[in-house]
C-alpha cells in the first residue's frame, strides 16, 4: 500500500508541481487552504503533512498544530520563505518533523519525505518490537498463584523502579532472566536496552571482551575494535546470566564498573570509559558458600546482592501446574496449528507427580511434546516424555482420578475441585499425617496448611446452607 500525501500550498503552480514529482511514488492529495486541508485529514489517513506556512489568510503553523492532536498524527513538514526559517523552527520545536525553504529544491523534497516514512517505518517496527519482548517477557506472563511465587512477583514489583543492583538465585529453568526482564521493564530505564551476556558460555579472555569491549590488535584475532556490552548497555540494564562462573580477574574489572566509578577500560586500552548500567546478576549456584570457600570476591557479591531475588523451583509450586499447562498448551497449539487440546486426567495426574527437575522450562518443552505427538484432541500418557512418565510413576495417591481431562476447557471450578479431592485422597493415604501428604503431594507442608483451612472455611459455609459434606481434617494435625 502507497503512503499518502496531503500538499497544502495556496500557490497553484507549486502544488501541481510537487503532485507531478511525487504521484508515481505516492497517493498525493492537495488542498490550497487550511479547511479544505482539515476536510481531508478528518476523511483520509494521511502518512505526509506538506505544507506552506503562509496559505494566503490561514496559517501553516494552525494547520501543523491540528494535524498533530489527531490519534494517528501524520508526519509534518514546513515549506517556507528563506526569511521565516526562525518560525519553521518553531514549528519543529512544536512537533513538525523538518521545514524546506523556498524556492523549493525538488531533489531535496524527495528525499526528505523518504527519509520521514523511513524514520515513521523504523518506529513502527520498533514499537512492534518492543510490544512482543514486552509480551514475552512482562511479568504478566509469569504465571502463577503459589504463594512463594506472588511473593517473589512482589519483590520485583517494590525493586524495580529503584536503581539497586539485583541478585537472583535458583534452579536451573525456574525463570530469573524473565524476572530479570521483568525488573527492566517496569523501570525507569524500559525504553533503553537490556542486555544479555551468558557468562558460563565464554573463556576468561574472551568474556572480558565481550563485557568491556577491546582495542583492535589487542589480542589475536582482534582485527578492529570492538564496543563491550557495557558500552551498548549504557542508559540502560545489563543481566549477567551466571555470574558464578566468572573468574578473579574478572571479578576484580566488574567491581570497578558497578562501584560509584562507573569505569573501565576497553581490552588492550588505556581510555578511560564510563557506564550508566544497572546490575541484574543470576545464579544456581550458592554465591555466599563459593565467598566462604575464596572463590568468589566478598566486596562483589555485596555489591551485586543489594536486593536478593530467589526463584522458587516447580515442585515448591505445583498447585501451578495447571495453570502454566494451559498457558503453554494455547501457545503451542497456535504454532503448530493445532485443534483444541486438553489433557487428559492420567496425563495431567503424571505431570503434578512429577519432580520437575528442569522446573518450568523442563515442563513448558514436554507440553510442547505432547502437543507435537498429539493425534487427536487430547493428550494422553503416551504423548508425554518418557523421562516425565517414568520419574513420575508410583507416587500419586492409589485410588486417585478426575472425571475430566486438564487443558483449554478446564474450568476454574474443575481446578478447584480436583485439587480437594488430590488432598483428600493424599490425606486419607497418610491417615492425616500433614507432613507425610504434603510429601506426597510435592508441595510444602504450609501450603497444605493454608489450602486446608480453606477448605475447611468452605465446608463450613456449605454447612450452614444444608448442603455440606464432613470437613476435612484440622490443619493442625501433624505426625
Amino acid at each position: 500500500m502507497q503512503a499518502t500525501i496531503l500538499i497544502v500550498d495556496d500557490e497553484k503552480h507549486t502544488r501541481d508541481g510537487l503532485r507531478r514529482l511525487l504521484e508515481d511514488q505516492y497517493d498525493v492529495y492537495v488542498a490550497s487552504d487550511s479547511a479544505s486541508a482539515l476536510d481531508v485529514l478528518e476523511r483520509d489517513q494521511i502518512d505526509v503533512l506538506l505544507t506552506d506556512l503562509r496559505l494566503g489568510g490561514d496559517d501553516g503553523m494552525q494547520l501543523i498544530e491540528r494535524a498533530l492532536k489527531k490519534s494517528r498524527p501524520p508526519i509534518c513538514v514546513m515549506m517556507t520563505a528563506y526569511g521565516s526559517v526562525d518560525t519553521a523552527v518553531e514549528a519543529m520545536k512544536r512537533g513538525a518533523y523538518d521545514f524546506v525553504t523556498k524556492p523549493l529544491n525538488l531533489d531535496k523534497v524527495e528525499m526528505l519525505i523518504a527519509r520521514a516514512l523511513g524514520s515513521r517505518r523504523m518506529e513502527q517496527e520498533n514499537r512492534t518490537l518492543r510490544q512482543q519482548v514486552d509480551e514475552r517477557f512482562g511479568l504478566e506472563n509469569v504465571i502463577g498463584e503459589a504463594p512463594a511465587l506472588r511473593e517473589v512477583l512482589d519483590t520485583i514489583r517494590q525493586v524495580a523502579p529503584s536503581s539497586a543492583n539485583v541478585l537472583i538465585d535458583g534452579e536451573s529453568g525456574t525463570g530469573k532472566e524473565l524476572a530479570a526482564h521483568g525488573i527492566h521493564n517496569l523501570s525507569r530505564r524500559s525504553k533503553a536496552k537490556f542486555v544479555t551476556v551468558h557468562c558460563a558460555a565464554l573463556s576468561p579472555t574472551l568474556l572480558e571482551s565481550e563485557l568491556f569491549g577491546h582495542e583492535r590488535g589487542a589480542f589475536t584475532g582482534a582485527h578492529e575494535r570492538r564496543i563491550g556490552r557495557f558500552e551498548q548497555a549504557n542508559g540502560g540494564t545489563i543481566f549477567l546470566d551466571e555470574i558464578g562462573e566468572i573468574d578473579q580477574s574478572t571479578q576484580v574489572k566488574l567491581l570497578r564498573v558497578i562501584s560509584e566509578e562507573r569505569a573501565f577500560e576497553r581490552v588492550g586500552g588505556n581510555q578511560l570509559l564510563r557506564a550508566d548500567v544497572r546490575l541484574i546478576a543470576a545464579t544456581n549456584k550458592d554465591l555466599a558458600k563459593l565467598v566462604k570457600d575464596g572463590k568468589f570476591r566478598d566486596d562483589l557479591y555485596f555489591r551485586l546482592n543489594v536486593v536478593h531475588v530467589t526463584m522458587p523451583p516447580l515442585r515448591d509450586r505445583k498447585e501451578d501446574i495447571p495453570l502454566l499447562v494451559r498457558g503453554f498448551l494455547r501457545h503451542f497449539r497456535k504454532q503448530n496449528e493445532k485443534p483444541l487440546l486438553e489433557l487428559t486426567a492420567d496425563a495431567m495426574n503424571t505431570l503434578l507427580n512429577y519432580d520437575w527437575p528442569g522446573n518450568v522450562r523442563e515442563l513448558r518443552t514436554a507440553i510442547e511434546h505432547g502437543v507435537v505427538m498429539a493425534n487427536g484432541p487430547k493428550i494422553t500418557l503416551r504423548e508425554l516424555p518418557l523421562s516425565v512418565r517414568q520419574g513420575a510413576a508410583g507416587n500419586l495417591p492409589s485410588g486417585f482420578m478426575p472425571s475430566k481431562g486438564w487443558g483449554e476447557k478446564s474450568s476454574p471450578l474443575d481446578l478447584h475441585e480436583t485439587e480437594r479431592r488430590l488432598i483428600m485422597q493424599a490425606l486419607a493415604t497418610t491417615r492425616g499425617n500433614i507432613t507425610a501428604a504434603a510429601k506426597k503431594l510435592g508441595i510444602s507442608r504450609r501450603t497444605l496448611h493454608r489450602k486446608i483451612n480453606e477448605m475447611n472455611a468452605e465446608k463450613e459455609t456449605e454447612q450452614h446452607d444444608g448442603t455440606g459434606s464432613p470437613i476435612l481434617p484440622d490443619s493442625s494435625v501433624d505426625g
